[in-house]
Formats: C-alpha cells, structure tokens, sequence
C-alpha cells in the first residue's frame, strides 16, 4: 500500500523487564529523530523485533515473531538477547538486515538509518525527559545495571550481557527523578543482580544536585526511598549484606518486598548450579527478616528437574518450602539452553518426572499461597489501580509487582482514576488474587 509519510516503524519487544528497558531506550531514540511508530505491519516501513532467547520455549517465539514479521513487512532488524546467536537467527532467516545482541542500541540505530534514513524536521516536539515508555504512566522499570558476574550452569544471560556494568548512581537517580516528575507511582529497580550494584565501580561516589552519592546497593535503595513512591527490588541474590536494606522496608522507605531468585533448596543441587550464596542459611535469614519486618513480602523462584536431582534432593526442596512459607512462588521445569553449562552434566532428568515434580510443587505453594491470603482478610491495605474494566477495579497490593504475581479485585467507584492509591478492605482471598472493597 501506499504510505502517506515516511519513516515509520513496527517494533516487537519480547522477553523480561530488563529487555524491555532495552525496547523503551531504542523506541525513545527513534522518537527523538522523528520517526513513527505504528502496530500493523503493513503500515510500516520496517520492523524491529528485541528478542529474547534464555530457554527453548523464549528462543522459539522470538523466531516465529521474525518470521511473521517478515512475512508481513519483509524489511526485519533483530536485536536482543537471541541476538547474540546470530548464526541461529539468518540461518533459519537469511533475509533478515541486520542482527545485533542485547544493549546494542547505536548498531540498531545505524541499520535504521540505512534502511530508512532519517528526515530532519525542526517542529518535531522534544522528547519528554523521562523517555518513552512501554508500561502504563503509573509505573516504569529502573535498570540500574547490566550484565552479571555469576556462572549459573542453567545460565546463559552472562554470555549474552557480558559481565556486570553498573550505572552511576547520579545517572540512575536523574532518571528516577524525571520518572517521578512524570507521574510514576512505583519504580521497579532491575538487574540482573540488583543486590550485587557498584561492586564493578568499586562503589565510587557519583554526583546528584550535587549531593555526593555512593554507588552501592544500600544508598541507591535509601535515597530512591526518599522520592516518597512505591520502590520494589527485583532480582535480588541473598547476600550478607542485604540484611541492611530491611529496616528501610520496616521503616516505609520502600515496598517490604524482595525478589530472590533462590532457584533450590538442596545443598547438592545448588553446588551443581553454582549458584551464589548456595551455603547460606536461607531459612534463618528469612525469619531474621520477618522478625524486623512483619509485612515483608518475599517472592522467588524455583527449578525443578535440574540434571541429578534426586527425589531426596525434592522432598528437600518441598520441605523448604512448607518452612519458608514464601508469599509468591514460580516454578520452571528445566529445560536444556544451548550453550549452558548444565547440558552436560549427568543424570538428566525424563520430563514425565519433571512434570510431576512440577505439579507437586505447585500443589504445595498454591496451599500456602492460599493460607497467606486468607491471613489478610479483614485487614485494611493500600493498593495502586492498574486498570479499569466496565465494573471492576484491577489493583495491586504492595506484595504484587505487575504481571508476575496476583491482583487485588474492586468494585467500580466514581472518581477512581488508573494510577490511583487506594485504601481498601480486603474481603476474600483465593490462592493467588485479593478482593476487597472501598
């Protein structure tokens, strides 16, 4: 068909927060050189896909979006994560014009300007300074980092993202503050290893309104806490140090809510992942913590039929979790990355006995998820409105970050908006979601 003006995009963005950071930063460029970006295909000029490729099931919805893409618009940039597997990418689409990995935003740039150059318009309105974002108003993802030092043996994201790369903390708060300017009510702080922040800098000190700030995990929570906004940590390793940051949560500074990726809880199948911290006592730092934060909100996930695991090294990690009582839980079946470690260890597990590994997990954590939200019934909370449908109110509860964990369920009332705080009783629990009313 054709095209009334120029320089229009398509733009397809896959996979976790963190790539969607990388969408929001490549979207924000192109809007600043006056280009368009338009939903359908044919309206587009060419089309950009960030991918992601961490497990099989991620890998094939990134290539399935390529190829419609190309069979739409004919004209496909990838980027992202699958992206560094760019034999895996023009093999299978050779037509493709160019393949970048993760955090390549100028070599993406530069093919868009070969593809379609830009045209130069004085009345183009100055991008705001917040940037364009992919998440309602009311809340943005704050990547404070890039990369990860650890060598996970189901991992692949290192060789992906390269080593740890921590952002100036005066950089991050600038963009904290142009976030909050902009009338974000929450800031979720992502990483690939949140809690491990600065040590690449040697946590040197950075500037913000000329206020000396060091680069370190505990000064970026406490002075992000300042805003007097929802601030929640995502990816969080369990170290010693950690332990700092609850008295901020206990204190209101932020959300009383941690992300850890504990992964296991067998000692054997933890050395085998190598994963950081595996020698920790877990439990007993999760009590240390409810005991200086009642309210605390831990949320993690887990892997089941990791190569070798045994049904000893199950029950284990079953036992773990009737004891710990985590508030939110996801589970992953293993399954096999290229280029992971893992691969080739001994003892794979068959997948009918990952499935039923799975089920039995997720019988147990559905129980105590269930048992949790029952404790909140009667008791008044605060919840932030994401969405409003013909007669209901979509919130979420400071226990919930969006689209991982549950929602609390209102009816419509006049004069609540999207973005709003909310003050409400919470009436029914079932495994996984509130209701409540105003």
């Amino acid at each position: 068909m054709q095209l009334n003006s120029p320089n229009k995009v398509g733009f397809v963005s896959l996979g976790c927060p963190k790539a969607l950071v990388d969408s929001e930063r490549i979207i924000t460029q192109l809007k600043a050189e006056g280009y368009e970006l338009v939903p359908e295909y044919e309206h587009a000029h060419l089309v950009i896909v960030n991918t992601c490729g961490f497990i099989d099931s991620a890998v094939e919805e990134s290539l399935d979006s390529i190829g419609e893409a190309l069979d739409k618009n004919g004209k496909v940039i990838v980027t992202g994560c699958l992206g560094a597997k760019s034999d895996v990418i023009t093999k299978r689409f050779p037509k493709v014009l160019k393949v970048t990995g993760p955090q390549a935003y100028e070599e993406v740039m530069e093919s868009v300007h070969e593809h379609l150059p830009p045209q130069h318009d004085p009345f183009v309105s100055l991008i705001p300074p917040q940037g364009i974002k992919l998440t309602p108003k009311h809340y943005a993802y704050l990547k404070i980092s890039e990369g990860c030092n650890h060598k996970c043996t189901f991992c692949i994201i290192p060789s992906m993202r390269g080593k740890l790369v921590s952002r100036p903390i005066g950089d991050i708060m600038e963009e904290a503050e142009n976030l909050v300017k902009a009338g974000v009510k929450e800031l979720l702080v992502i990483s690939q290893d949140t809690s491990a922040y600065g040590v690449d800098l040697k946590y040197q000190t950075s500037f913000w309104h000329g206020r000396p700030l060091k680069s370190k995990f505990y000064d970026l929570a406490k002075t992000l806490g300042e805003f007097g906004i929802w601030v929640r940590l995502h990816y969080v390793y369990p170290y010693p140090h950690v332990d700092e940051i609850i008295p901020l949560m206990a204190e209101g500074k932020i959300l009383p809510y941690l992300d850890i990726p504990f992964q296991h809880a067998s000692p054997k199948v933890l050395k085998s992942m190598k994963r950081p911290a595996s020698s920790e006592n877990n439990l007993e730092r999760i009590q240390a913590w409810r005991s200086i934060c009642p309210d605390i909100t831990i949320r993690s996930t887990f892997i089941v039929g990791f190569p070798g695991e045994t049904e000893e090294d199950f029950q284990e990690l079953l036992t773990f979790l009737q004891e710990a009582k985590l508030d939110r839980v996801g589970c992953f079946k293993y399954s096999p990355v290229e280029g992971a470690k893992a691969n080739a260890l001994a003892n794979p597990i068959p997948e009918e006995i990952k499935q039923e590994r799975y089920d039995r997990f997720m019988q147990v954590q559905a129980k105590i998820s269930q048992e949790k939200l029952q404790q909140k019934v009667g008791k008044k909370i605060r919840v932030l409105v994401d969405s409003i449908d013909e007669d209901i109110i979509v919130a979420r509860s400071t226990a919930d970050a969006p689209e991982i964990d549950g929602l609390v369920y209102l009816p419509k009332t006049e004069g609540i908006t999207v973005g709003s705080w909310v003050e409400t009783t919470i009436t029914e629990a079932d495994e996984y979601d509130l209701f409540g009313e105003i």
